[in-house]
């Protein structure tokens, strides 16, 4: 996952909205989101190799997401799959804090940013940083850096999404077209993540595009005040092009 957008608190009907893209490697396995035939409460797509998710909820009201930590350090390690890591908070019984706290031997894994809890408490944790965060009210962007960090698709995204708040503009055509901007940041506004100039701008994109790495699905969460979540997510090809959506109301 690489690009998550969400807003705490800031829409009187929805207090919680999340949309976000999950990039990956296209020849990686992956199932749509659904819920899980062994856990049945939990509704997450799910990642074949290392049978985790990126980014799910349950009937209970967890949500949990993740995005890599994109740097240098991290190149080419071989540390356990992390996306045991959101599945194993929806599946258990931890509320978010107490759940970040039991993670044994964080280091051990690749670079990544966690945030896990419910609509009402989330909680950050990079294994990069090593401190548990609470997630205040807002607009917040969450890609391949620590929380909020300033670079241009999620500075650009959290202003599109506050901007579709503000005008109500939450219908799915909305939302997903946020997400679908393949737009290239400015070169001099580039962040420097140790993959050089040319890939830093192909990763610049909110939904990124080439033959053998890029974004395989969107998805909207919205939870409005009675508690209602509307799960929505589309899939897409080798060339990007929508290949299915599924939709859940729990």
């Amino acid at each position: 996952m690489c690009l998550c957008l969400f807003a705490i608190n800031e829409h009187d009907e929805f207090p919680f909205i999340l949309i976000a893209n999950r990039d990956e490697f296209r020849k990686r396995p992956a199932a749509k989101a659904n819920f899980w035939e062994d856990h049945p409460k939990v509704l997450a797509g799910r990642d074949l190799e290392g049978m985790g998710t990126w980014l799910g909820t349950n009937k209970a009201g967890k949500i949990a997401f993740l995005t890599n930590y994109r740097h240098p350090d991290y190149f080419g390690r071989k540390g356990p799959t992390r996306g045991t890591l959101v599945s194993n908070f929806l599946v258990g019984s931890d509320d978010g804090e107490s759940y970040l706290k039991t993670i044994e031997n964080p280091k051990a894994y690749n670079g990544f940013n966690l945030v896990v809890g419910t609509a009402q408490k989330l909680f950050f944790y990079s294994n990069v940083e090593n401190e548990i965060k609470a997630i205040s009210s807002g607009v917040h962007g969450l890609s391949n850096a620590f929380l909020d960090t300033s670079w241009p698709k999620v500075d650009d995204g959290k202003a599109k999404l506050k901007a579709a708040i503000d005008s109500n503009a939450l219908d799915s055509d909305s939302l997903f077209y946020i997400l679908h901007d393949s737009s290239f940041a400015k070169q001099e506004d580039l962040p420097e993540t140790g993959v050089g100039p040319e890939l830093e701008k192909v990763l610049s994109a909110k939904f990124i595009n080439t033959p053998d790495y890029g974004t395989v699905c969107s998805t909207i969460i919205k939870i409005d005040r009675n508690g209602t979540c509307f799960f929505e997510e589309k899939s897409f090809d080798y060339d990007g092009k929508a290949i299915g959506k599924v939709d859940f109301k729990l």
